[in-house]
């Protein structure tokens, strides 16, 4: 079902209300500047297919403005991708500006102030969402808001023909289909939202240096949680899981490995207190980050050559355990 609001049957002088209501009432909040002392006709016509809006809006020129007075109100932040078809637009966020030609396309997030100028007679169609339906981090988002994406091949390419072909065909989506190609536009946008982050990491070695270091320290300090893992990490420093795991490549180890490596020293360190009374090996365990007893000793043998209750005896100047089969060895 489509919803169409337009002023073309009003007189150019009641035309500027109804437009501001009619763009803030589709979209998100925003004050609205009209150019013109006469105002043109002004359309939006819109399709919802699951989470995503598909809005064709056509127009005269004027300035939508998203200020912090708006934000503070609440509501749900939303994120809109635009994609021009006629006119040029300006759009400002996050201290960037993207200057966008007919064909290319930006985004802008409802959640931080933004400023879009549409300087003469424009055609574009805006895909609108909430910002939850995004599984992307706010520094993968926050970095890319106001940049130019050009539809010329690779990702941003794929985007721009799925989106393209759902704006023309959404009249004509079945229900049923609707929801689940909807979801398809989704994904496909958070995709070229991490493949564009990905680019936009700093690959000096300097920086990679620095990085590392303070992943490592951030890993070190959390290394009790076991909730402790790549995706934690990588949102805890804005980064990509990706760019994460490339950090470690210089360091002949994978971040994984590189975090056992560390729990099982703490364990081993552990361990080898000298009080009798000094804590078990589930204790040690649990204590480190391991959640299963079982795995903990799996890794603690192959990392050491023996059990962690034999190394626990050993440290302590006892005997260590041995199963009936290696005492039936030594006879």
């Amino acid at each position: 079902m489509s919803i169409t609001l337009t002023t073309s049957s009003l007189s150019p002088s009641d035309r500027a209300e109804f437009w501001r209501d009619a763009v803030s009432h589709t979209f998100i909040p925003l004050d609205v500047e009209l150019y013109e002392a006469r105002p043109s006709a002004a359309t939006i016509t819109s399709h919802q297919l699951g989470p995503l809006q598909v809005s064709a809006v056509s127009a005269g020129p004027q300035k939508v403005v998203r200020d912090g007075r708006m934000i503070a109100r609440g509501g749900e932040s939303h994120l809109t991708l635009t994609i021009q078809h006629h006119g040029t637009a300006r759009l400002e966020q996050d201290r960037r500006d993207a200057f966008l030609e007919p064909g290319q396309f930006a985004l802008s997030d409802s959640a931080r102030p933004f400023l879009k100028e549409l300087p003469a007679k424009f055609g574009f169609t805006a895909f609108h969402l909430p910002r939850g339906a995004l599984n992307v981090t706010d520094a993968d988002l926050g970095a890319l808001t106001a940049t130019v994406f050009s539809p010329t091949g690779g990702c941003a390419g794929v985007v721009a023909a799925y989106l393209g072909a759902l704006a023309r065909d959404a009249a004509g989506i079945p229900p049923e289909s609707a929801h689940q190609l909807g979801l398809t536009a989704i994904d496909l946008l958070a995709t070229l939202i991490r493949e564009r982050r990905d680019r936009h990491v700093p690959q000096a070695p300097e920086a990679s240096r620095a990085m590392l270091a303070r992943v490592k320290d951030h890993a070190l300090r959390h290394l009790p949680d076991p909730d402790l893992s790549p995706r934690s990490i990588a949102d805890a420093h804005h980064i990509s899981v990706r760019y994460l795991h490339k950090l470690f490549e210089s360091e002949d180890t994978t971040l994984t490995r590189w975090i056992q490596t560390r729990r099982l020293a703490m364990c081993r360190r552990d361990l080898a207190r000298h009080s009798l009374r000094g804590p078990g090996v589930a204790s040690v365990a649990h204590r480190w980050g391991f959640v299963s007893p079982a795995h903990f000793s799996r890794a603690f043998r192959a990392a050491y050559g023996m059990s962690p209750r034999d190394w626990q005896a050993t440290a302590r100047g006892e005997e260590p355990t041995r199963s009936p089969a290696e005492g039936a060895g030594r006879r």
